[in-house]
Parts: C-alpha cells; structure tokens; sequence
C-alpha cells in the first residue's frame, strides 16, 4: 500500500487542487502580514535606540520657569528693553 510520504504528498496535491482559487490571497496576506511584523518589529528598535527628548524645548538665555517658582523682586521682567543699568536705545529718551 502507501507510505506515510506518498500519503502526505497526495494530500498536499489535493489541498492545492482544490484550495487553487484561494491560494494566491493566502499567499497575498501571509506577505502583508510578514511586512506589518517587520514593520513594526523595526519601529520598535528604533523607539529603543531614540532617546528621550524633553517636551518642551529650551533655548540658551531663555529662564525656565517652573511650577509654583516666582522670581526674585529684583530680576527684572523677562523680554523687558530697559533693565537696571542698560543704556537706553538710540532715539529713546532716558528717564
């Protein structure tokens, strides 16, 4: 009679002959589903590799202000022209 090899190339002939309509959509969504793993397993080593960045970028010479923290009355106001001891711009009259 049969072997156990010629039984399972048999039943692989007759899986193919009849699943011969469907086949190319299985083959179709295994490749998508390979990519969508690659894609994300990539994501996810790169998210791995990034370091972590602050929220909210600084700017050398721009003062952080933190939560409840108010500023001494002598600092000036930030972004103000005129601070203790600066000379005037030219066309302003000094007070």
């Amino acid at each position: 009679m049969f072997g156990l090899s010629e039984l399972a190339v048999v039943l692989v002939v007759i899986i193919a002959v009849l699943a011969a309509k469907r086949l190319p959509d299985l083959v179709r969504s295994a490749g998508k589903s390979a990519r969508i793993l690659k894609a994300e397993a990539r994501a996810m080593k790169d998210q791995d590799r990034a370091p972590e960045t602050p929220e909210t970028p600084e700017t050398p010479g721009t003062p952080r202000i933190i939560q409840g923290e108010t500023l001494p009355p002598s600092a000036p106001a930030s972004g103000s022209a005129e601070r203790a001891g600066d000379t005037p711009p030219e066309g302003r009259p000094a007070h």
